[in-house]
């Protein structure tokens, strides 16, 4: 078993997560069921948009070039002759000076080729007047104008969103392929962890982690199963990750990742037979986070302290499922701040800061969030992100630009972006 622990750059091991990633299969979903999932093929149109030339406005479709010469207090009348509601359609061809009274999303009959909105005319007994030389095309989508049959309107790996469901109803599409959701399962180790119902007891504390995991998972959109450790020893954890290979792609365990002699996951990769892609990060806090890959599965240790847990899940993990199901967009996108507190921790490696942002002015603020230490609970419920400090610095003064982590945003950036 090797205990070597090189620590290698965040992006390197951000990169070679991702590059021992598997892709799940595919599934055919209704598309109101359908929020949330990434397309596995491109969304192609199965007709125009618009599919026939409409009024963008209530008013009055005309020909153009009746109006032509209007101005100042040259005002051109017009005679309504038929009213066409959206829904309905008219093949009458309109004469010299003649209209039709249209409402918004109908379509526009052949004759005509303009819109004059209501605000624009002056009506009158039998019609209206207008003060303005109007031109082809005035207040009128035509067909095909945002997108034209055949056309991608969304490539293979979007996420769909609301505006997606709206889409696919817009193309007849009542059911989508998208990708599976990989199984993702978590197990926390440590003889000192208590669940959630059990009486705090010297020395123990109730388990954070797992719970705070399965959230996350959520927030991207999985349902994690939780698994339960009965005795912290080596033969009863190898058996019980060596059951959960079978029923998952991902195992997320917390805690056990160090060297110490109740370290036990370094012992279960080498028994299992796991590559081990790396087991030391150039990161605080979670410097220890170990990933490893089994044919196809990944597992993913994870530090038991609760901040660097967070932290490990949100560079490591959730790219990672992101990746699984070909989703174009597989980080948490990253914005610049201004420090609003100073920090004045030396940073030897990438440091990750649970933050609390905030926009302001037209300015966004990030300051470290309550006590920040790795194994501090609190303090993550009041952060909405992760300020990233650089490897290399000597502390950060309020008023320094900053890089921000945005973990509660679920739409990820293109570039990683952490130096």
């Amino acid at each position: 078993m090797s205990l070597n622990r090189k620590p290698i750059p965040v992006n390197d091991a951000v990169a070679s997560v991702l590059e021992n990633i598997t892709l799940t299969g595919t599934e055919v979903v209704s598309y109101l069921d359908a929020h949330g999932r990434i397309l596995a093929n491109d969304l192609v149109a199965t007709h125009d948009v618009p599919l026939f030339t409409k009024s963008a406005m209530d008013g009055f479709a005309i020909r153009a070039r009746d109006s032509e010469g209007a101005g100042g207090d040259n005002r051109i009348p017009f005679k309504v002759v038929e009213e066409v509601p959206a829904g309905a359609t008219s093949d009458y061809e309109l004469q010299p000076n003649e209209a039709f009274r249209i409402m918004t999303g109908a379509e526009i009959p052949e004759s005509a080729d303009t819109v004059v909105m209501f605000e624009q005319a002056k009506e009158t007994g039998e019609g209206f007047t207008v003060r303005k030389t109007f031109t082809p095309g005035d207040n009128i989508a035509m067909q095909g104008e945002e997108s034209e049959k055949g056309d991608i309107i969304l490539e293979k790996g979007a996420l769909i969103n609301p505006g997606t469901v709206a889409v696919l109803a817009t193309f007849g599409y009542s059911e989508v392929e998208v990708f599976k959701k990989p199984e993702v399962g978590v197990l926390s180790t440590g003889s000192e962890l208590l669940d959630v119902n059990d009486p705090l007891v010297r020395g123990k504390i109730r388990n954070s982690n797992t719970p705070m995991i399965l959230a996350q998972l959520k927030r991207a959109g999985i349902e994690g199963k939780k698994y339960h450790l009965q005795s912290d020893d080596l033969d009863t954890l190898y058996e019980n990750i060596k059951s959960m290979l079978e029923e998952v792609d991902i195992i997320i365990t917390t805690g056990g990742v160090s060297v110490g002699d109740y370290d036990l996951l370094p012992k279960i990769y080498d028994k299992l037979g796991a590559e081990v892609l790396f087991n030391k990060v150039a990161m605080r806090p979670g410097s220890v986070t170990t990933v490893s890959r089994l044919g196809d599965k990944m597992l993913f240790g994870l530090s038991g302290n609760p901040s660097a847990c967070y932290s490990g899940f949100e560079l490591f993990v959730r790219p990672a499922i992101q990746a699984m199901m070909s989703s174009e967009k597989v980080h948490a996108p990253f914005i610049d701040a201004e420090l609003d507190e100073d920090f004045t921790k030396p940073n030897p490696f990438t440091r990750f800061i649970r933050a609390e942002i905030e926009y302001d002015g037209g300015k966004v603020y990030a300051k470290p969030s309550g006590f920040n230490k790795s194994n501090a609970v609190t303090s993550i419920a009041k952060s909405n992100g992760v300020i990233v400090l650089p490897g290399g610095t000597r502390g950060f003064e309020k008023g320094d630009a900053v890089k921000v982590m945005m973990t509660d945003v679920t739409s990820g950036a293109d570039e990683f972006g952490v130096e």
